[in-house]
């Protein structure tokens, strides 16, 4: 298993970046990087801590789904920030982070990157990545959290074919959409400089600093879904979002507001969250 250069990295981190990294750490295998900066003690105020691997071995999606991944496959990446003021909509967070995400997508040579609501990155109709916010610890004053970022970089045959998705396509990874390969320590500068620039301006500015990028970049607009929810189902077309975040389901004669739950897209056969 190839070692991931911190030198380079941070080598290539902007100053502000700098400024702020309390601490990067960089791993051959470990079972999750979100698991793993959970349980170390939070960041200062107004610092991150970073932590990156090749591998992971017990890595999480959303509703505990599992992230599976290959030996040097992916970009696995998570960022613990502690805000200097709670925001005020912190489940509105990982939008923001969708947005940085394809901003160093953007800037590594794929400017088609899509967001499928509300924490999928999606190219060429297929699961480029994905990304998991969670809490560390709050108070009325400020909040600390983990985002985790997943990139598909190089995904052996093997691999897509244990992946459970029920997207129409297949995943994909960036060697086949970019038709290269791409180095993991330049795009994990990429990435950290543009999520921990998106978490300062979340909490300054709240979602709707975002709101503009992630409607053109909305993957589900426009499709017919259904929505599974604590009182049934819910069908009709995804319309945007909603300045909280809260995804829109547009009926004949209604609109619904939809917090989370699995999502069915029309003609895919199953349920995608």
């Amino acid at each position: 298993m190839s070692s991931i250069d911190s030198a380079t990295i941070l080598d290539a981190l902007n100053p502000a970046s700098v400024a702020q990294l309390a601490q990067l750490e960089v791993f051959p295998e470990i079972e999750s990087t979100n698991a793993y900066l959970m349980a170390q003690p939070a960041p200062d105020i107004g610092m991150h801590r970073v932590a990156i691997a090749g591998h992971q071995t017990a890595g999480r999606g959303r509703g505990d789904k599992r992230w599976l991944s290959a030996p040097g496959s992916s970009l696995c990446l998570s960022i613990a920030h502690t805000f200097r003021e709670r925001p005020g909509n912190l489940s509105a967070m990982t939008l923001a982070v969708g947005v940085a995400a394809v901003r160093a997508l953007r800037d590594t040579g794929i400017d088609d990157v899509m967001l499928k609501w509300p924490n999928d990155i999606v190219a060429c109709d297929g699961k480029l990545g994905g990304m998991l916010a969670e809490s560390h610890c709050a108070s009325v004053a400020n909040a600390s959290i983990v985002v985790g970022i997943g990139i598909n970089l190089d995904l052996p045959p093997t691999l897509v074919e244990r992946v459970d998705s029920d997207w129409a396509h297949a995943p994909v990874d960036l060697k086949n959409v970019l038709g290269r390969t791409v180095s993991l320590e330049p795009l994990s500068a990429l990435m950290i400089d543009h999520v921990v620039d998106a978490l300062f301006t979340f909490e300054e500015h709240g979602l709707r600093a975002f709101a503009k990028t992630w409607s053109e970049r909305d993957w589900l607009r426009g499709r017919d879904i259904t929505v599974q929810q604590p009182g049934g189902a819910v069908s009709g077309t995804a319309s945007g979002i909603d300045r909280d975040g809260a995804l829109l389901v547009k009926a004949e004669t209604s609109v619904t507001r939809i917090i989370s739950g699995p999502i069915l897209v029309d003609g895919t056969g199953g349920p995608s969250t």
